[in-house]
């Protein structure tokens, strides 16, 4: 059995102006120990289906419809009491934004208590210890006297290693990861990204990484979920999905990568937009920034299916 696996999900927003389909028709599964990459651009829904499988949906976000099973049980039929009682000691989530993720008016040692008072019946003195151990895990220097530290006085990638210590204060079965190393430099990108790949190592938990950068998920993923314009458009395990891509968007992110060994200095890039999410183009919502779209593209939404064994795809092209 998975340890997650989500059916048919939709999130909508309603505005003014219509209704935003940030997240929709999408079905996505993880096992436990795994680590699963979620790729595409920005707006392409990947941090909403993160937040929903946490229950952070932001007002007036709904979900209409689809079922989230976590262990067996669906999530969309628990209170928010029993949800609290999940996130962070079943479920934690590392967010995009360290600086958004942390109180600025409480010390970084009473940010992590809280969150172990809250699953954990330890004595202070036994929550202090395990979290200057979780602090040191990510390796904060001096964890015994940072912890007394409040976030300001902090760099943006000491606060990104802090996020991930909180998230794993309680020991989750899964880690939604989402863009971890956003805004840092190279250099600690790799210091971050390591620090998670021996952490779900040593403890065998899940990780869902959400991101935008090809080279984390080849690095790190053992299967990929290309997003577009809130839905899937490709999964496959990361050899497949890098060297056989069955969809025009999954082949135009991969286009966009910068190589090494690459002999042009020119990188290619897709034209176009991602599409307004209020006002879908009909059929395939890639379409208007397809090369190769037909008729039938424009004019029919393509169906989720498995095309070859384990990889499965959103396309008319691969229809037959």
């Amino acid at each position: 059995m998975d340890l997650l696996e989500v059916k048919n999900l939709e999130v909508i927003f309603p505005t003014l102006w219509g209704t935003v389909r940030a997240v929709h028709n999408v079905d996505l599964r993880q096992e436990t120990g795994e680590t699963v990459g979620l790729v595409g651009e920005s707006g392409a829904g990947k941090s909403m289906l993160g937040r929903s499988l946490m229950g952070l949906i932001p007002y007036p976000g709904q979900i209409p419809r689809g079922q989230i099973f976590w262990k067996g049980e669906d999530l969309r039929q628990k209170r928010e009491k029993e949800m609290r009682k999940i996130r962070s000691k079943e479920i934690a989530m590392v967010f995009q934004d360290p600086i958004s993720a942390l109180n600025p008016l409480k010390k970084i040692g009473d940010q992590l208590l809280e969150a172990v008072f809250l699953h954990q019946t330890l004595r202070k003195e036994e929550a202090m210890d395990l979290a200057i151990h979780r602090m040191g895990d990510v390796g904060i220097p001096r964890p015994e006297i940072s912890i007394q530290n409040f976030p300001h006085q902090y760099s943006g990638g000491m606060l990104q290693r802090i996020v991930i210590a909180l998230a794993l204060i309680n020991d989750p079965a899964l880690v939604i990861a989402d863009e971890p190393t956003t805004a840092l430099d190279v250099t600690i990108q790799a210091q971050i990204l390591q620090i998670l790949k021996d952490l779900q190592s040593a403890r065998k938990m899940s990780v869902l990484m959400i991101t935008h950068n090809l080279g984390i998920v080849a690095q790190f993923c053992s299967r990929i979920y290309v997003m577009y314009a809130g839905k899937m458009v490709e999964h496959a395990d990361t050899h497949n999905l890098f060297h056989r891509p069955l969809h025009p968007y999954t082949r135009g992110l991969l286009r966009s990568v910068i190589r090494l060994n690459q002999k042009t200095r020119r990188v290619e890039t897709m034209a176009g937009l991602m599409p307004d999410l209020i006002h879908m183009p009909p059929g395939c919502a890639f379409h208007p920034r397809c090369d190769q779209s037909r008729d039938v593209c424009r004019q029919e939404t393509p169906e989720w299916r498995e095309v070859e064994k384990e990889h499965w795809v959103a396309c008319h092209q691969k229809s037959g």
